[in-house]
């Protein structure tokens, strides 16, 4: 399946650890990946960042054309 977007948001494992989690939008799905066997740890500017991806994602999966709103030319 073809990814129409990606958005990379930063975070923490348990351990202190820079990782992040990404989300990805395409084909009429949204992805979201996490650190492969760890748990991602978000600071509340982080958790804003991921839901604004996720919106974004999930317009984007339904209609790549559309970002934001707004119509992409």
């Amino acid at each position: 399946m073809p990814l129409a977007h990606e958005w990379t948001i930063s975070c923490r494992d348990l351990a202190g650890r820079r990782r992040t989690v990404t989300v990805m939008a395409g084909g009429g799905k949204v992805m979201l990946v996490a650190p492969p066997g760890e748990t991602a740890v978000l600071a509340p500017l982080d958790v804003g960042r991921l839901r604004a991806a996720l919106r974004d994602a999930i317009v984007s999966a339904e209609d790549p054309t559309l970002l934001n709103g707004t119509q992409k030319s």
